[in-house]
């Protein structure tokens, strides 16, 4: 599915919300409970992946280093190496799903308070999601980036469409949310049948 249409300004949350829309559609239908398979097409869900990253840029210099895990993780692709190896493709899935559970996480602290420090929503969500995981190395740079954080409002503006409101926003946000995390639950399951769910950075 080739996109070449342009994301507006502000428009990225709506636009991953048509396209997680659209992968429900494609999804298998019946009662499949089968852990091993995932039905997930996956050029419309690296699509949405990297609106997750255009997402990620508006806040600024300090998600530098996760926009770059996830785009790298994004264009990775299988070596002929075993999955555990630094470069696998499975290792590189591991490391996706764990970005958008922290995006996941900030936006829906985000929405819950608006009035909190940027700061400590970041802190909090990055402490839940992605810091078990992290060495120290990827850990000081997380700390690091913390420093450079934009204030709520800042980020709030830059994710609203024009002409929209935050009530509106607030509403995309959830929404988006309610669509992705069927996803992450999905893909998650698999990494623990198949014993990646404890992989850790250095």
């Amino acid at each position: 599915m080739k996109r070449t249409r342009e994301i507006e300004k502000g428009s990225e949350i709506k636009s991953a919300i048509e396209e997680l829309s659209m992968l429900i559609k494609l999804k298998p239908t019946g009662d499949n409970h089968d852990k091993t398979t995932v039905h997930i097409p996956t050029r419309p869900f690296i699509y949405v992946c990297n609106l997750v990253i255009q997402v990620l840029d508006k806040i600024g210099p300090t998600m530098t280093v996760l926009r770059q895990d996830i785009d790298q993780n994004i264009q990775k692709e299988a070596d002929e190496g075993g999955a555990r190896k630094g470069a696998s493709c499975s290792k590189a899935s591991v490391w996706l799903a764990r970005s958008l559970d922290f995006t996941v996480a900030l936006l829906e602290r985000l929405v819950a308070d608006p009035g909190q420090e940027m700061e400590k929503l970041v802190e909090e969500s990055y402490n839940i999601t992605l810091k078990p995981w992290h060495g120290w190395i990827s850990s000081a740079a997380y700390k690091v980036a913390l420093k450079l954080m934009p204030d709520n409002k800042t980020l709030i503006d830059l994710l609203m469409p024009k002409d929209e409101t935050y009530d509106t926003l607030k509403e995309d946000v959830q929404t988006l949310i309610s669509l992705l995390v069927p996803f992450l639950e999905e893909i998650h399951s698999v990494l623990i049948l198949y014993g990646l769910d404890r992989l850790k950075s250095t």
